[in-house]
């Protein structure tokens, strides 16, 4: 059974080291470093991790991001590479789960900080495993977005999400649509057609989580 969680870390890692602690991401105002920290503080740190759900906490877990990323770039990127077996969302029972999106996208936050870059082709298997997550993060991230909209991925299906109002209609590959969805508009490759106000509003809408 393939094991995307597992490549798409394996793959992210290795182009850290590749680009080093200081190389630009799509996360605003984030180097390598940062992104690193972020995810070790996510499979290692339950504490500081809630903060990135919990805004009371957020103050708390952005020390603790703050202090991991100042360590050792290797060992930093090697904490990335090999998450404990206890971790409550990188454990062996949840790891496909719960990691497949989550470093799918960060890999794409590194590959795509930079100007040169080009959509990967996929496996089909994490195609499909890409597109069974775009339904629930579009209906969750669109849920009072003024706008009927409809999603496409050719060869996949089509998922209705929206508030309702004028029609707009996004089509890409699960890749890309799930770049779009989680917030990264402005670097994934999707056509984006319908009214066009509501295809403006859509291009630059606060959709992450």
């Amino acid at each position: 059974m393939p094991r995307y969680a597992r490549t798409e870390r394996a793959a992210l890692a290795q182009l850290m080291i590749e680009v080093g602690p200081d190389a630009p991401t799509v996360n605003e105002g984030w180097v390598t470093r940062d992104l690193a920290a972020h995810l070790v503080v996510r499979e290692r740190r339950p504490d500081a991790a809630a903060g990135i759900l919990l805004p009371p906490l957020r103050g708390y877990g952005e020390r603790v991001r703050r202090r991991i990323a100042a360590g050792d770039w290797a060992a930093l990127v090697e904490q990335v590479r090999r998450p404990p077996v206890w971790s409550p969302v990188s454990n062996p029972l949840v790891d496909e789960l719960t990691n497949t999106m989550e470093f799918f996208i960060h890999h794409e936050d590194v590959r795509r900080g930079g100007t040169q870059w080009e959509p990967r082709d996929l496996p089909a298997g994490l195609d499909g495993a890409l597109w069974r997550r775009v339904s629930p993060m579009a209906r969750l991230a669109l849920r009072k977005f003024p706008a009927a909209l409809t999603i496409r991925a050719p060869g996949h299906g089509k998922v209705e999400a929206g508030g309702g109002g004028d029609p707009v209609e996004v089509v890409g590959t699960p890749g890309e649509l799930v770049i779009f969805f989680s917030g990264r508009q402005r670097v994934s490759r999707v056509e984006v057609d319908g009214d066009p106000e509501a295809a403006g509003r859509l291009r630059t809408a606060s959709l992450g989580f």
